[in-house]
């Protein structure tokens, strides 16, 4: 019968080393998730909201054959309204922390005749009106209690002979 034979004690060593190398390895894109970034300890960099932030539900109000200035009062004024493409008005949003990009979107409003004629763009967020009634529906169900009259009138009721 064969023997095991054990890793001697600097084997071990070794082992562990090599074990803790690939599981930090590994895990590189966590690292930069979880940890902070290097870059933040140096010069201070604000967060930086930049361009359109449209929503969804200003999305749905756009119809066909609104006019320039429609789109305006809902949409805002366009980021790129360019020269060379004057029938088309682009609305760029981007959301940066820590000098690094977060969000990036982009919408864009195509016009015939200084009417709208279609729009096209990444999916947009849903407004906070939107999410606060989301919020309520889920933290406040319908309250049963809310049906009964109360005590009041029901004594009313009661001497009143109403049926």
């Amino acid at each position: 019968m064969q023997r095991i034979k054990f890793l001697s004690p600097a084997r071990k060593i070794t082992v562990f080393w090599v074990a803790a190398w690939v599981l930090a390895v590994s895990g590189c894109s966590a690292v930069s998730t979880y940890l902070p970034n290097i870059q933040q300890f140096g010069a201070y960099k604000p967060d930086i909201n930049q361009g359109n932030f449209l929503t969804e539900d200003m999305i749905n109000r756009l119809k066909e054959g609104q006019t320039r200035q429609q789109v305006r009062a809902i949409l805002g004024t366009p980021l790129l309204d360019d020269a060379f493409h004057p029938d088309r008005w682009d609305y760029i949003y981007s959301y940066t922390k820590n000098g690094r990009e977060i969000e990036s979107r982009k919408f864009v409003v195509f016009f015939e005749k200084d009417l709208l004629s279609k729009w096209e763009g990444d999916k947009m967020p849903v407004s906070e009106v939107e999410l606060n009634r989301i919020a309520a529906a889920r933290a406040l169900p319908n309250d049963p209690s809310a049906n009964d009259r109360g005590f009041f009138a029901w004594l009313f009721d009661l001497f009143s002979g109403d049926e």
